[in-house]
């Protein structure tokens, strides 16, 4: 807390929902009714929902946002800031895992710095042992859950203290089933899965941070197509094999300096590949993301 120029008090809030022109903060569990003031709309800058912003309180529980403190990272689709994990969510069927959803996911998610962490939900429909093999070996947080046995999500829930996550994955995988499961007291709509389309019907409707009991922050957004931020195509296809943590023991090992780790003689990690080192769906992916982006261009940067 701090005082302005004109001593009025200035606090530093967290945006956690947007609404027609509105900025709803949380400020030590207090909810605040704000508006940016004028000077944003010149400045090209709008707050969005997980900004840290300096504001100053007005009439009890409104007020005026003065700064939007700098970010950590942004994305677009949901548009929200200063993600610190994502939680990437699949079911065993209606819809099955897709091993190249999964791992795209996580390569936009290490390109933007955030963490991913992969669950396999609703346990009792099948064996994700193979799925979770593949995961565990690449190096991430892997839980295989089911909304319907608490002991299970031990773990999982451990991951959302004191941090903001965004839920990933596509309808139908149960998301809003594991939060409400995992906080009670969220209360999110669920809904079912169309046997036609092998997808759910989407409960979430708009972007906004949503308080759980363990000190964070957590997004539940409507599919996977959601967050795909492939907005600096240039500078993601250049990052891209960083994007693949799985291949970094490997990848200063090439002949050559510019491997693109595709089909190179003298690949190490073609080589790890070959081996088991690597997963191969792992590397099918990475080769999928390679050619989609091959043909960025330095001024999409």
């Amino acid at each position: 807390m701090k005082k302005t120029d004109n001593n009025a008090i200035s606090l530093i809030g967290t945006v956690v929902k947007s609404l027609s022109g509105f900025y709803y903060l949380d400020y030590g569990g207090a909810v605040y009714e704000t508006k940016p003031r004028g000077s944003f709309r010149f400045a090209e800058i709008s707050p969005i929902v997980g900004d840290k912003v300096r504001f100053s309180p007005i009439d009890g529980t409104k007020g005026v946002i003065d700064e939007i403190l700098p970010r950590s990272n942004c994305l677009k689709r949901p548009a929200v800031s200063n993600v610190d994990k994502i939680i990437i969510v699949s079911s065993f069927k209606n819809p099955a895992p897709d091993t190249y959803l999964i791992d795209r996911l996580t390569a936009i998610a290490e390109f933007n710095g955030i963490k991913p962490v992969i669950v396999f939900n609703k346990s009792d429909t099948g064996d994700f042992a193979d799925f979770e093999r593949i995961y565990i070996n690449a190096g991430f947080n892997t839980y295989v859950v089911s909304a319907l046995d608490k002991a299970s999500l031990t773990g999982l829930k451990k991951e959302f203290e004191n941090c903001i996550s965004v839920m990933a994955g596509n309808t139908g995988v149960g998301k809003s089933s594991l939060l409400n499961a995992l906080f009670g007291t969220l209360n999110l709509k669920t809904g079912e899965v169309s046997n036609a389309l092998g997808r759910g019907r989407h409960t979430t409707r708009h972007t906004e941070l949503l308080k759980n009991d363990v000190g964070g922050y957590v997004i539940d957004t409507p599919g996977f197509s959601s967050i795909d931020q492939l907005e600096n195509r240039f500078e993601f296809k250049n990052s891209l094999p960083d994007c693949f943590k799985d291949f970094s023991p490997y990848t200063d090992l090439c002949r050559f300096s510019d491997c693109s780790h595709i089909s190179e003689k003298g690949c190490a990690v073609l080589e790890a590949v070959s081996l088991g080192k690597i997963e191969k769906t792992r590397h099918r992916s990475y080769t999928m993301l390679y050619n989609e982006l091959k043909g960025a261009n330095n001024w999409e940067k």
